[in-house]
């Protein structure tokens, strides 16, 4: 299968030391391209030396919802500035997480606000988190549609279908993790039977989250096939059909990523 990882962390701890070895068991199970995701502006520096040691590497710049507070003086200004390096692919991750930090909403919508600007002004996909917050994450997504278009992937999705329903008549694109393979996620696979497949990404969102057969381990960009094969099986697809989908729907939303000569 030809495959990419649209959303791992490769720069935390979980892979340190191991990451040539990592990326190849991925790369010998198809996948093709990987982005990295930021979680800190300020500690951009790290994705960097990523992105610059592997060609076939990418990153984001943002400052994830969980860590809003910890950055509240990042500006619109700084994000666009990095963005506009020529490995840094995308905006965020950003958006809203009422499970774990429902106390620091007012700084994660200011967050989310800011990040979705920057998506606006480079043409970069923001990439969204979503969790226990759908209202509040669609109802912003709607206003600052109203503002300005931009591009934007609910990653992970974990959500109802009426967050997905929402987000696709927005144009946004709905990216699937290992949870869609977990035995009790029916309500997942539901959501993923209403994605049209032109709209869809598949993801690790490693070291978390690693698919069946995996689950329980950590995980990492090689288990992207195993979410492709479950989803698939799920829609009744093939997955050979459904990584091709959705990798050429990566390189469409993900512009800025060249994909790999033989694959032209």
């Amino acid at each position: 299968m030809r495959l990419v990882d649209s959303h791992c962390h490769l720069d935390f701890p979980d892979f340190e030391g191991e990451l040539e070895a990592v990326l190849q068991r991925a790369r010998e199970r198809g996948v093709e391209r990987f982005v990295t995701i930021s979680t800190r502006v300020r500690r951009f520096a790290q994705l960097r030396a990523i992105i610059d040691r592997f060609d076939d590497v990418y990153a984001s710049i943002g400052t994830h919802c969980l860590h809003a507070h910890e950055e509240p003086d990042v500006t619109v200004e700084e994000i666009v500035e990095i963005a506009a390096l020529p490995k840094v692919v995308a905006i965020g991750e950003a958006g809203l997480d009422y499970h774990y930090t429902y106390e620091t909403r007012d700084e994660q919508e200011r967050g989310f606000r800011r990040h979705i600007e920057a998506a606006r002004r480079t043409g970069l996909p923001l990439v969204i988190h979503a969790r226990e917050a759908d209202d509040d994450v669609a109802a912003i997504l709607e206003e600052e549609m109203r503002a300005g278009e931009f591009k934007a992937v609910l990653h992970c999705f974990t959500a109802g279908p009426d967050l997905a329903r929402r987000g696709l008549d927005l144009g946004l694109t709905v990216s699937f993790s290992g949870i869609a393979t977990f035995k009790n996620a029916e309500a997942i696979r539901d959501v993923a039977r209403i994605v049209p497949l032109d709209r869809m990404l598949v993801e690790t969102d490693a070291p978390y989250l690693a698919p069946q057969p995996h689950r329980g381990k950590r995980n990492e960009p090689a288990f992207v096939a195993d979410t492709a094969t479950g989803l698939a099986k799920a829609l009744g697809m093939e997955p050979e059909a459904l990584a091709e989908a959705t990798t050429q729907n990566f390189y469409r939303l993900f512009s800025k990523v060249k994909a790999p000569a033989h694959a032209e």
